[in-house]
């Protein structure tokens, strides 16, 4: 009878603690049974600590040059060679995991904070502002990504910043049309149809409620983002007009070795092994929190 009287307890306890486990709790947990998603995120973790303790791995300056040891294979005392100036290669990709890294993250920052805006304003008043907006965003994916961003550093000037603009830039639409159709399914629900009843004004309405429901699909984007940023950040270096020397962007890095590419195979090799390490953990990362944060792929 005593173990009778408890069972019911039990039962209602363990239903519960399911009902109060946090959301964020059950993304981990799902996010931790992903094994790639997992691998991705211990590659950006990996490039992300190398990035911060650059000073204390390096064991050269990544600008040293040394013209007495050019085009130096790999070996203990240069562990992925040197360039045609000198330069420890190791060294300086250690020092371009700061730069990749740090193109990466702001300029896809700033493309979520201009795309959600102008997606948010465009999705919830709707109307000419709609249609203007819309346009806007029309026209730059009209023009290869690529393209767009050469002409934005052409007229800027060619820098590290100039090129972080322009990858910015370029990725606006991208995010802003995302918002855009996200916030005209939110608006439609019946709580902002209440909340608009009540009085609330807009403002409050986009910050309490349309914001935080359109965010999900922006946070799966901007991981994926940031990978195609480093790619078109080391393609504009490659060009000449990203990075300039001697700051040891991996772009910039395979641009000047690619004319040595029989003679120091090791030049063009272990800069391009970090970009596409970085991208495939991005990519990975961001696979898997879309299989957590996209609806259609939870049913």
């Amino acid at each position: 009878m005593a173990e009778l009287a408890k069972k019911p307890a039990n039962i209602a306890t363990i239903i519960v603690e399911e009902k109060l486990t946090p959301p964020w709790k059950e993304a981990w947990i799902s996010f931790y049974k992903n094994r790639l998603a997992l691998a991705g995120l211990g590659i950006v973790v990996f490039f992300i600590l190398i990035a911060i303790i650059a000073p204390i791995i390096a064991p050269y300056s990544f600008k040293d040059q040394v013209l007495a040891d050019r085009m130096l294979p790999p070996s203990s005392k240069h562990w992925f060679g040197t360039d045609d100036f000198g330069r420890d290669i190791f060294s300086r990709i250690v020092y371009g995991a700061r730069i990749s890294l740090w193109v990466g993250f702001f300029s896809v920052l700033g493309s979520v904070v201009a795309g959600t805006l102008l997606g948010i304003v465009a999705g919830y008043y709707g109307r000419w502002v709609d249609a203007i907006i819309s346009r806007i965003f029309d026209i730059m994916l009209a023009f290869p990504s690529i393209l767009l961003a050469i002409a934005v550093v052409s007229i800027l000037g060619p820098s590290l910043q100039n090129a972080l603009i322009a990858i910015a830039v370029i990725n606006i639409p991208n995010f802003g049309r995302l918002v855009r159709s996200k916030v005209l399914s939110v608006k439609q629900e019946e709580y902002i149809m209440a909340a608009r009843a009540v009085g609330m004004k807009d403002t409050r309405i986009l910050l309490r409620h349309i914001l935080p429901n359109s965010i999900s699909p922006v946070i799966v984007q901007a991981t994926l983002a940031i990978a195609t940023a480093i790619i078109e950040a080391a393609a504009l270096g490659f060009l000449g007009m990203g990075a300039q020397a001697p700051t040891p962007e991996w772009g910039k890095m395979l641009a000047d070795s690619k004319n040595y590419i029989t003679q120091a195979p090791w030049t063009l090799f272990f800069p391009g092994v970090a970009i596409m390490l970085t991208v495939l953990g991005f990519n990975l990362m961001g696979d898997g929190l879309r299989d957590i944060l996209d609806p259609k792929m939870k049913q």
